[in-house]
């Protein structure tokens, strides 16, 4: 992809026309700068994206946030809406992990109050260590929650909700948890036996690879009424927690491309990557698959429920602040499809929303929305790179127009990692960390190297260019104290 191929819109927006290649059904657009387009452009992920615009039922546009890279079939950062009636369903446009999301638990301490004495250091060390301890982590990492079948299949069809009616957590976390935490379009028949049995011991646990706890303050209130709304204040201690289906929404995902690639030829369809492997959603191995992602969504909820009550329990016992006074803010979802209604070439669309490393911003008023954020809109999470800041946002009316209702879901890769782990040495970027008062507790130093902050762009450059876009405002900015990797 060239720069001249792109039609600049605005500062924030470039549009590759259906003029590109006669079989685009609708435009592409890229939320960018001129200045991050050349990443943007340094990859196959335009390629990628104007491949989904060929897909059968892509409705209106489909769209990529400014965090966009490579990924597989749909670039990471993607959305695209396709017809619930005539259009289909691509494994690729949700990723291998599903519902991988972030989830933002508020506390009533002030970071003045905790951490104002001499052996700082040795403190967010000593806070590092609790939660690593409490939260397995690491590829393949077993759960604390041994679960048998029927449990198992209790946690895809019911979700967090099911964590919840098990003791792990109070009745008001599904109140701010997307979804409620469940889709009730799961069914656990669905899912292979052998993605039940990566899944059965590993609820509870983080994984490895971009997945964290993070220990942070709110360094910066920047929409004061907004942030009164969510409960946020300056010096706030909170916790972000940012995992996903593990190895049992792997398996999923490999199960139905296959299914998927070996049906393409009864399809019909002449798809121009096998990458982006589909099926009729109204189809037999449609619904299938639909009814697989939910449960493998429903498994990600849980597993965050999990993880958030053990971090509770760790917190509680060495602050000696109570269980209740660690509320969820809200649980986003950046890898899912989801059925909704949207307003489309002045038309009311039922579609599939595809969101692939694209997180949910529903705007004032929607009704999908807690009472609680009906004026504000919905937070959305945009976790930094580790040693940098992350936002908490609020989604703004323009994202039902410009993207679905979908904003960026972090900062977006610029280095690969293998590139990553060949460029930068583990031990100095733990250093590094400490140096910025940052405590790192990890799993290896192989993986720490991969998510250094050199490795993504820029996080203030991404939300920016979301904020001029009018897809979501920014309510606060968030410092890391301590963070736990697998």
């Amino acid at each position: 992809m060239k720069k001249e191929n792109l039609n600049r819109k605005s500062d924030v927006l470039y549009e590759i026309s259906q003029a590109f290649r006669n079989d685009m059904r609708v435009p592409a657009h890229i939320y960018t700068t001129d200045e991050m387009l050349s990443m943007a452009l340094s990859d196959r992920s335009l390629h990628q994206l104007v491949n989904i615009s060929t897909l059968p039922g892509v409705l209106g546009k489909v769209v990529v946030m400014p965090d966009v890279h490579e990924g597989y079939g749909f670039p990471i950062g993607a959305v695209a809406a396709i017809d619930y009636y005539d259009g289909v369903i691509s494994p690729g446009g949700i990723g291998y992990d599903i519902n991988c999301g972030v989830r933002l638990i508020k506390t009533n301490l002030n970071v003045k109050d905790i951490f104002n004495h001499s052996d700082i250091l040795s403190h967010k060390d000593n806070l590092a260590k609790i939660v690593f301890d409490a939260v397995p982590s690491g590829v393949g990492q077993g759960g604390y929650v041994k679960l048998d079948t029927d449990d198992l299949k209790k946690a895809l069809n019911y979700g967090g909700k099911w964590a919840v009616s098990e003791g792990f957590g109070i009745d008001e976390d599904m109140d701010f948890t997307e979804s409620s935490g469940c889709m009730e379009s799961a069914d656990a028949s669905a899912v292979s036996g052998k993605a039940m049995s990566r899944g059965k011991g590993q609820l509870g646990t983080l994984g490895a690879g971009n997945h964290f706890v993070e220990i942070d303050r709110v360094s910066h209130i920047l929409d004061e009424a907004t942030a009164e709304s969510y409960g946020l204040f300056e010096g706030q201690v909170v916790i972000q927690i940012h995992t996903g289906s593990r190895g049992l929404g792997h398996q999923i995902a490999t199960d139905f491309v296959r299914q998927m690639q070996a049906a393409a030829k009864s399809f019909g369809f002449g798809l121009p990557d096998r990458e982006l492997a589909c099926a009729p959603f109204k189809s037999p191995i449609g619904q299938d698959y639909f009814a697989a992602m939910s449960a493998a969504a429903n498994y990600a909820w849980a597993n965050r429920q999990l993880i958030t009550h053990q971090v509770r329990m760790a917190l509680r016992d060495y602050f000696g602040i109570r269980y209740e006074d660690m509320p969820i803010l809200y649980d986003v979802a950046h890898n899912i499809a989801k059925i909704e209604e949207h307003i489309i070439d002045g038309e009311s669309r039922k579609v599939i929303v595809h969101r692939k490393g694209a997180t949910r911003a529903f705007p004032p008023g929607h009704a999908d929305l807690p009472k609680q954020y009906q004026a504000t809109g919905q937070p959305v999470l945009i976790p930094g790179s580790m040693g940098t800041a992350s936002y908490v946002m609020a989604g703004r009316a323009g994202s039902m127009e410009l993207s679905f209702g979908s904003s960026c879901h972090g900062a977006g890769r610029v280095m690969s990692r293998s590139k990553a782990r060949k460029t930068i040495d583990g031990n100095k970027l733990m250093d590094n960390l400490s140096d910025k008062g940052i405590s790192i507790h990890a799993g290896s130093l192989r993986g720490l190297s991969e998510e250094a902050p050199e490795a993504y762009k820029d996080v203030e450059s991404v939300v920016d260019i979301v904020g001029r876009a009018g897809i979501a405002a920014k309510v606060a900015r968030l410092k890391p104290i301590a963070v736990v990797k697998g």
